[in-house]
């Protein structure tokens, strides 16, 4: 069964993601405390046709680039680090793109992969994330209804 087993906000741009045991998720805005859910995130004033109120990262996605990095004699990237909202396991990510899927009683609907860039890189002081994330960054969703997503809240699709 796939599941919710990290979640991460960030006040501000370029400020660390602090680690939430459970987070209130509000229909068209994203994640309480979060800079994307004040509209204040690095591309929260770009006109974009996906929603990016929160992001989904597969803890396997992080497992493998970090084994990547780390074949480099790179330092891999603690889960925060990646800068994604949610970290998952037991589901590919790219499958909820352009479906609904639920997060505990949370509705949201998977609307772009992320393209990882340099930002987690420079907010963390480490290199390679660009690199080793590629074609593993995770997804953007849009979320559908107000409630709250916890760790160890199952994902569920239809």
């Amino acid at each position: 069964m796939a599941s919710v087993v990290s979640l991460f906000v960030s006040p501000a741009i370029g400020r660390p993601m602090q680690t939430c045991t459970s987070v209130r998720a509000f229909a068209g805005r994203g994640l309480e405390g979060d800079r994307y859910e004040r509209g204040e995130g690095s591309y929260s004033k770009l006109a974009r046709v996906a929603a990016r109120h929160v992001s989904l990262i597969a803890r396997e996605a992080i497992e493998a680039s970090n084994e990547e990095l780390a074949r480099r004699g790179l330092i891999p990237f603690e889960m925060n680090e990646t800068r994604r909202n949610i970290v998952v396991e037991g589901i590919d990510v790219y499958g909820l793109l352009g479906k609904e899927f639920l997060i505990g009683a949370v509705r949201l609907r998977g609307s772009e992969p992320t393209i990882p860039c340099r930002i987690p890189s420079a907010v963390a002081g480490k290199t390679g994330f660009a690199e080793a994330y590629r074609d593993r960054g995770g997804v953007r969703a849009e979320v559908l209804s107000d409630g709250i997503i916890s760790i160890g809240d199952l994902v569920q699709t239809d």
